[in-house]
């Protein structure tokens, strides 16, 4: 008994942010993996890297101690272990302290950029912050709730960048340096998102003629799932509000005595239930 209790009050240390305990230890996780991913970051830089590699060293072993007993923490504080051991937050914080130990166990692999550069997906830590925020939960409902329709519109986007790349090959031809079709949907895809990186251009005036047309449908292709997420978090907020019991409405003001829509007098359960 006394041992369940010991381990309810480390979960609320580690994993909840409701005590003040918690929100503490959570927030000094938080400013580690950030300032470890700067570590990382700056310590890529060679010249510095060569004028104060012990220094980064001596933060990386640092901040992977730290990062080590938050995982051995959250193992022994989790309900169950299994699941949090191989969730997406847990294998990440695994994924993170290894590489510092992988460079002292083989000594011969500790210059390899891969190993420092896994450290950087501690960044995704910080992603934890985002499932106390409301705001945020609202936007991941939405991105869930547009999944689909994005999923059906990119692939009929993909299915329309390779009829114009087939297109641009039978226009320009190898002697234009659009020698092959997965070439020239490269070339699509990059014209079409108005990057340009300027390595294929079209020399024919159809293929000038057509590459403008992919430009200017570019700007329309890109702001259409933007749309989509951005009805579904109207929809959400609209969803949230109160609303009339005679016509349906959403009561746009928390005060409102009467129906905007249809004049009806609102009653006090409609501002009780709201959030507004």
């Amino acid at each position: 008994m006394a041992s369940e209790h010991w381990r309810l009050q480390l979960y609320q240390l580690v994993v909840e942010t409701r005590s003040p305990q918690g929100r503490v230890f959570n927030l000094l996780i938080y400013l580690c993996t950030i300032a470890s991913v700067l570590t990382v970051v700056l310590g890529s830089v060679q010249s510095w890297r060569q004028s104060y590699g012990s220094v980064f060293n001596g933060l990386e072993w640092g901040f992977t101690l730290i990062f080590s007993m938050d995982y051995c923490l959250r193992l022994i504080a989790a309900p169950q272990a299994r699941r949090y051991a191989f969730s997406f937050f847990g294998l990440v914080d695994l994924i993170t302290i290894l590489p510092t130990y992988f460079s002292a166990l083989l000594p011969g692999f500790n210059s390899l950029l891969i190993l420092r550069s896994l450290q950087l997906l501690r960044i995704f830590r910080v992603l934890k912050l985002f499932r106390f925020a409301e705001e945020a939960n609202q936007l991941w409902r939405s991105l869930r709730s547009s999944i689909r329709r994005i999923t059906v519109f990119l692939c009929g986007v993909f299915i329309l960048q390779l009829i114009i790349a087939s297109l641009i090959f039978s226009i320009e031809g190898s002697e234009h340096g659009f020698d092959s079709i997965p070439k020239t949907l490269y070339w699509t895809i990059v014209t079409m998102t108005t990057v340009g990186y300027g390595d294929l251009t079209p020399q024919t005036p159809l293929g000038r003629l057509l590459a403008s047309g992919i430009m200017l449908l570019g700007y329309g292709i890109i702001a259409v799932p933007s749309g989509f997420v951005a009805y579904d978090l109207a929809h959400l907020d609209t969803q949230k509000r109160p609303a009339c019991h005679h016509c349906g409405a959403a009561i746009t003001v928390s005060d409102a005595r009467f129906c905007h829509q249809c004049g009806q007098a609102l009653t006090a359960d409609v501002h009780s239930n709201s959030d507004v």
